[in-house]
């Protein structure tokens, strides 16, 4: 549905955006993954029609944006990181307001107004004023004001970075219930469990690059390795610096007295992994062996020089 082949983005001698490229497939739930700073906000302004691009090309549904953005912004709805309501209002007035920018029929906005608050499930509540909503509750209604032209793909950002966990949860569940629906999803988070949740492909983006683009499925099986989690009597400086000498450690991660240790040879770390520990002479208080989680597999990502 959409293509984004070696985009740029600079402000200045900055950098934003370095040649990045990936496809989002229809009715998928596309997750844009990456830290504070990544690119992740640039990349949805830009496909959004927000702000313009360096260079690189765009394209929904074979169209190329910058000859038809026009004729294309209306299939794209977006919701801001911080969406932003007029308090005072209720969440039908608010909606009547968006429907009259557009400029619909006052019996559309009606019924449109009432489609969409039963779809985000804040028809009960669609007369309190929006001041006193949970912060669960603003963003579904930013995503219903999303909604309102009725768009083929939405476009979420960081929807529920600062959300308590029953806030995200419903969230969450909308974002699925949409793709039942038969919505493109672009969600753009730094929240490795929301991906994990309800993301069909993800692509990592650090530092305006595109380390990996897959199917979550995919990068799971192709990235988890054995991690070998050790917490020690004391600080633990000294066998990290042992365990990265040996060929089949692929990082280390540690606090204080814990430790993570990346392997790419599980017999091999079997049979040398004790052997490292005894010569430590640090006590060993707890010793566990796991498969890697996403969150482990982002930060080998993102991290350069494999030490975490």
């Amino acid at each position: 549905m959409i293509k984004v082949v070696n985009l740029t983005k600079n402000y200045g001698n900055l950098e934003v955006l370095k040649n990045i490229s990936f496809e989002i497939k229809q009715g998928r739930i596309y997750g844009f993954l990456g830290q504070n700073g990544a690119g992740k906000t640039t990349t949805m302004n830009i496909l959004t029609g927000l702000i313009n691009y360096n260079s690189g090309e765009i394209y929904y549904d074979n169209l190329d944006f910058k000859q038809n953005k026009y004729k294309l912004l209306p299939r794209v709805g977006y919701l801001t990181q911080d969406p932003v309501f007029y308090n005072f209002m209720n969440a039908f007035e608010y909606l009547k307001f968006i429907g009259e920018i557009n400029k619909l029929p006052k019996s559309k906005i009606k019924t449109r107004s009432e489609e969409l608050l039963e779809i985000v499930k804040l028809l009960p509540s669609a007369k309190r004023r929006i001041g006193g909503y949970s912060g669960g509750m603003k963003q579904r209604l930013g995503i219903a004001v999303a909604l309102f032209n009725n768009p083929e793909v939405l476009f979420l950002d960081e929807p529920t970075s600062a959300l308590d966990p029953e806030g995200r949860v419903e969230v969450l569940e909308l974002i699925a219930e949409l793709k039942n629906q038969g919505k493109t999803v672009f969600l753009s988070t730094h929240i490795l469990n929301d991906v994990e949740i309800v993301c069909d492909e993800v692509s990592i983006i650090d530092n305006g690059q595109i380390l990996l683009s897959q199917k979550l499925e995919d990068l799971k099986r192709n990235y988890v390795q054995p991690i070998y989690d050790i917490e020690f009597e004391d600080e633990c400086s000294l066998t990290e610096r042992e365990l990265f000498k040996q060929a089949w450690v692929n990082g280390v991660k540690t606090q204080k007295n814990r430790m993570s240790v990346y392997v790419t040879d599980i017999n091999k770390s079997k049979s040398e992994m004790f052997k490292v520990l005894v010569e430590s002479k640090n006590s060993v208080l707890g010793f566990n062996l796991r498969n890697s989680t996403l969150e482990d597999i982002f930060l080998r990502l993102v991290n350069k020089n494999g030490n975490f």
